[in-house]
């Protein structure tokens, strides 16, 4: 028996190595095999690019829907900021939307998701659910009696001042630049002093 080369060992190798990938590949591995009948989910699906909601990144993500369900979120690979890719927040945005219940392993809408706003009246321990006009005509009820009473056109020297210090506006992380612009500019027009921006980035 002639001495083994180290060229002929390397040959040797490859073909042990080929032949066991190849093998793999002889017959259907019950591993790898869809259940029969299964589609694809993102089929007859109507796909949505859109922002992801946690926080002033702005990434952007692609909503797959059928019928009006949610079926599925995913990053979006040519959108700028992010390129498909998201981080453990936005891939599990889904969970906003959707759940799966332990019980029979369906997927069922989240019951802790919030659909409508709710108030708490002063000196009661219940919610109540309002309207989405309702919530909107009382909050503005609110900041306007505010600022009406709050209101200093100007200081104790006589100098004009035109604001309102009972009021204070905090930005929330999941508002972008422009959107950040847009409170700012509503919060400088009622006279407010106190704006702060919680950016968590």
């Amino acid at each position: 028996m002639g001495s083994i080369t180290r060229r002929s060992f390397l040959k040797l190798t490859g073909v042990a190595l080929a032949s066991s990938v190849m093998y793999e590949f002889v017959g259907q591995s019950p591993a790898m095999a869809a259940e029969a009948g299964q589609a694809y989910k993102l089929v007859d699906t109507q796909e949505t690019t859109t922002i992801c909601c946690y926080c002033s990144g702005g990434c952007g993500t692609i909503v797959s829907t059928r019928d009006g369900q949610l079926i599925n979120i995913e990053g979006d690979p040519d959108h700028v900021i992010n390129r498909g890719g998201l981080c453990s927040k936005g891939s599990s945005q889904f969970g906003v939307n959707s759940v799966y219940d332990d019980k029979t392993g369906e997927r069922i809408i989240n019951p802790n998701r919030l659909q409508k706003p709710r108030v708490r009246r002063a000196g009661k321990s219940e919610w109540e659910e309002i309207s989405w006009e309702q919530a909107i005509d009382e909050i503005a009820a609110k900041v306007k009696k505010t600022r009406d009473d709050n209101y200093q056109t100007t200081d104790d020297n006589g100098v004009t001042v035109n604001r309102c210090e009972a009021i204070a506006s905090l930005g929330a992380a999941a508002l972008d630049n422009e959107e950040a612009y847009i409170v700012q500019k509503l919060a400088r027009g009622l006279g407010i002093t106190y704006v702060e921006h919680q950016a968590r980035i």
